[in-house]
């Protein structure tokens, strides 16, 4: 399971906890209550299967799982909960197909905050605390225009009594993953607008529009944007859905945005979601219908030169345009490799496609230069696909020498695609080659290892424990600290 972590101002993540056995998804989005402030909602859904189930007074079987939930700001705790999270009560331990759930509000002012989350399953002796760590920002101006958190949905009714799931009038049953798989067909979400009574006149119009973009591209998805003329509230309140029956397998944003009568911009927030669609494809005959006469594509002439150049693009691909190339273009002949390449950079630059291969292919040219290896070209290492996907980190911490630990290397973004603060972890267990694997990140949609220092220590660090997350401390170990303060 993908994770994904904070997006930006008052957003939205799922981040996946997987222990030994235990299994859970934790996710929150952030809102604004003109009575009581802002305040941030957290929603944990537990794999049933994967905890474990004990006999009650009651003579049936449940599960307890422990979790302890702080909000810091400089260090200072501003909020702190731990509560035990019980199970459906069950007769029959060997059919446990669901996942059960636990909601939470925190009230908590504009600011920047570190969320500390540990969970435990009670019922397991063996069981080690699962802990991590999210920075994440709120701020709702009381003169200007905001979106809250975008909540995903898994169901909705209205609300008969007011309790926990009840925001304006209903009930949402919110849906904790990021991951919509070809069985789910619909996107459904929530949303609320502040403070358009603020900045547009009583008989002001303006729209709120809602629509689903490529991650990588940024590009609008055809047929997946909505809109509505709106006049100004104190709260606006959103809850809409999509049809995603026809949406590719691929990485993807849902954005909600407010514009002016002009059509500016005047407040916007997105989330992150993955869809697996395996019967929805690219089509080749689309990409032998591109005119090419005349273009940068169409003076490249060597099929192997075009065939490396596209698959430099790869880092930069969506995965459906990654799963084309990989799958239709091994045996194509000139014409249809320089279409394929000339429609990949006009899609993302349709005034300047050749511009937009030049610059990209600038910087394929650096990371070829200095992540290549006696094997594999530098845009194919990990390094190389980071740097090119999101450009040049902002702080680089190096550690070749630590003779307990393989060589590794902690890069820092201080902002990454509206990401604050993300880092990538990589190592190189093989000693001798210039290949470094990435092994962990906290970014949207990378690899996420609780136990990527364990990993890291392995040079000298043996355990038998797999729910071990770190190895021993010693006198020069620094990955921690590196990790948590770059240097």
């Amino acid at each position: 399971m993908k994770k994904i972590f904070t997006l930006f101002v008052f957003v939205f993540f799922a981040l996946g906890l997987n222990a030994k056995n235990l299994q859970a998804y934790l996710s929150y989005a952030a809102f604004f209550s003109p009575a009581d402030g802002s305040y941030i909602e957290t929603y944990l859904s537990v794999v049933g299967k994967s905890v474990q189930f004990v006999s009650n007074a009651n003579g049936k079987f449940q599960a307890t799982v422990q979790i302890m939930m702080v909000f810091k700001e400089d260090g200072i705790i501003k909020e702190f909960k731990k509560t035990d999270l019980l199970s459906p009560e069950v007769i029959d331990t060997s059919k446990i197909d669901f996942t059960f759930m636990d909601q939470q509000r925190f009230t908590l002012p504009d600011g920047n905050y570190d969320l500390e989350i540990q969970i435990v399953d009670k019922n397991n002796a063996n069981a080690i605390a699962y802990k991590a760590k999210e920075s994440l920002s709120i701020n709702f101006p009381k003169d200007s225009v905001a979106v809250s958190g975008i909540q995903l949905v898994e169901s909705y009714s209205k609300a008969a009594t007011t309790n926990i799931l009840t925001k304006s009038g209903y009930d949402l049953v919110p849906f904790t993953l990021n991951f919509y798989p070809s069985s789910m067909n619909n996107l459904t979400f929530y949303a609320e607008v502040y403070n358009t009574d603020a900045l547009f006149k009583a008989d002001d119009k303006f729209l709120v529009n809602y629509y689903i973009e490529s991650f990588e591209t940024k590009k609008t998805i055809t047929n997946y944007f909505k809109f509505r003329k709106e006049t100004p509230k104190k709260v606006i309140v959103i809850l809409n859905e999509f049809d995603i029956t026809d949406l590719p397998s691929g990485n993807y944003n849902l954005v909600i945005e407010v514009k002016d009568k002009d059509n500016k911009h005047v407040a916007i927030n997105e989330i992150f979601f993955q869809r697996s669609n395996p019967s929805a494809q690219l089509s080749l005959q689309d990409i032998t219908a591109v005119d090419v006469s005349n273009t940068f594509a169409d003076k490249i002439t060597s099929i192997d030169t075009l065939k490396d150049f596209i698959k430099s693009t790869y880092p930069v691909s969506t995965q459906l345009e990654k799963f084309f190339a990989e799958n239709n273009l091994k045996k194509s002949d000139l014409k249809t490799l320089q279409q394929y390449l000339y429609s990949f950079w006009a899609n993302r630059n349709p005034d300047n496609p050749a511009k937009a291969w030049n610059d990209y292919y600038q910087e394929v040219r650096k990371v070829n230069k200095v992540y290549s290896t006696l094997i594999k070209r530098g845009y194919e290492t990990d390094r190389g696909r980071v740097y090119l996907q999101y450009g040049p980190p902002n702080n680089i911490t190096q550690s070749y020498s630590d003779p307990s630990a393989y060589p590794y290397e902690i890069w820092q973004y201080y902002t990454l695609q509206n990401q604050r603060n993300k880092k990538f972890v990589f190592y190189q267990p093989d000693l001798v080659t210039n290949d470094y694997e990435l092994i962990h990140s906290n970014a949207i949609g990378e690899i996420n290892d609780p136990a990527w220092e364990m990993k890291i220590m392995k040079r000298n660090t043996t355990s038998n424990n797999p729910d071990q997350l770190k190895g021993q401390d010693y006198y020069g170990g620094k990955a921690d600290d590196y990790f948590n303060n770059p240097h």
